[in-house]
C-alpha cells in the first residue's frame, strides 16, 4: 500500500507575556466585580463583559499542537484546553523544499532570509530540538517550526530523501 502516518502532540510552554495576560484579565473582572457591588451598576456591566471575555480567552492560553502526517500531507491542528481543536495548517510536502534542524548549515541561508513569512507551531522551550521547513504556501515561502518525533522524521525521510536532513 505505501501509507505513511505519524502524530505528534507538542504541548505550547506558556509565556511571560501569557501569564500577564491572563493575571491582568483577572484581576480586572474583580476589580469591576468589586466596584460594581460597591460604586455604580456600570462596573457590574463591565464585569459581566470581562467574565465573559475570560471564558473565551483563558482557554486560549493552554495550547497543544498537534502534527498529523498522513501520507503526502502534514496537518496542524490547535487544540485548546485539551477539549477544542481547530485546524491551524495543511501543507501538501510536495511543495517542500526543505526539511532540516534550525541550527544546520543547510537552514543558514533561509535563517538569514528576512523576506520569509514564519509560521510557529512549535512548542518554545529553549532546549527543543526545532526543525525547519522551508515550503511554499499560498504561493509565497515560507518556513514552519516544527517539532516532530523521530517516527515522523524517519516518515519524512523515506518518502522524501533528497529534502529532509537530520544534521
Amino acid at each position: 500500500m505505501g501509507d505513511s502516518y505519524s502524530e505528534v502532540l507538542v504541548k505550547k510552554q506558556i509565556t511571560l507575556t501569557d501569564r500577564l495576560k491572563k493575571g491582568t484579565l483577572i484581576l480586572l473582572f474583580i476589580l469591576a466585580a468589586f466596584a460594581g457591588l460597591f460604586i455604580h451598576v456600570y462596573f457590574f456591566l463591565a464585569a459581566i463583559l470581562l467574565g465573559a471575555a475570560a471564558f473565551f480567552l483563558l482557554p486560549t492560553f493552554d495550547m497543544e499542537y498537534e502534527y498529523l502526517l498522513v501520507n503526502r500531507e502534514l496537518d496542524i491542528d490547535k487544540i485548546y484546553s485539551k477539549s477544542k481543536r481547530k485546524k491551524a495548517a495543511q501543507f501538501h510536502l510536495d511543495e517542500m523544499e526543505l526539511f532540516a534542524p534550525l541550527d544546520s548549515q543547510r537552514m543558514e541561508y533561509h535563517n538569514s532570509n528576512t523576506r520569509l513569512r514564519i509560521k510557529d507551531y512549535s512548542s518554545g522551550l529553549k532546549d527543543a530540538k526545532i526543525y525547519g521547513m522551508i515550503i511554499r504556501d499560498d504561493r509565497e515561502l515560507c518556513k514552519v517550526l516544527l517539532e516532530p518525533d523521530g517516527q515522523m522524521i524517519e516518515t519524512l525521510r523515506k518518502t522524501y530523501p533528497n529534502k529532509v536532513f537530520v544534521d
